[in-house]
């Protein structure tokens, strides 16, 4: 399993803009794309569950190298809550309804773009690892709350 690089940040940035992709940088990806120090295995994306914007998706994870199976296609058409692709360029965890966050539309109001990328804003990101209180979460909550005031100060 490989380590998420900012390079795949890029391709995901040039690909989503090409096909007019609405999403976020989420969870840890998007942490780290905002000055996060940690290590993640996959890219997260919040992605906007629209009809059209589900099938812009797949046709730009396939530009990307993405090898869809049919059932695959037809979950990301439906905007399944959570769905996970090992089968790519790299390790993508798409999330149509993550914990913590209402709406879509709510958190494109708040999200902040860094390197030219649409990322969630660091209260979005937090508050998800809050609200699923996993127990991987609950280990590295302290730091990115750390992080997050660090990054306050920032601003």
């Amino acid at each position: 399993m490989a380590t998420f690089e900012f390079k795949n940040a890029q391709d995901v940035g040039r690909v989503f803009e090409h096909h007019g992709v609405k999403y976020l940088f989420f969870r840890n990806s998007g942490a780290i794309l905002l000055g996060y120090s940690d290590t993640t295995q996959d890219v997260d994306l919040y992605v906007e569950k629209r009809v059209a914007n589900c099938e812009k998706l797949v046709a730009a994870l396939l530009e990307l190298g993405f090898r869809l199976s049919e059932k695959e296609q037809r979950e990301i058409r439906q905007g399944k809550d959570f769905i996970q692709l090992r089968n790519g360029p790299f390790d993508l965890d798409l999330i149509f309804a993550p914990d913590g966050v209402e709406r879509f539309e709510d958190a494109w109001e708040r999200h902040v773009e860094k390197h030219g990328l649409p990322i969630a804003h660091i209260d979005d990101i937090v508050g998800s690892k809050q609200a699923a209180n996993r127990q991987r979460d609950r280990e590295s909550l302290p730091r990115l709350l750390s992080f997050r005031e660090w990054l306050k100060k920032q601003n």
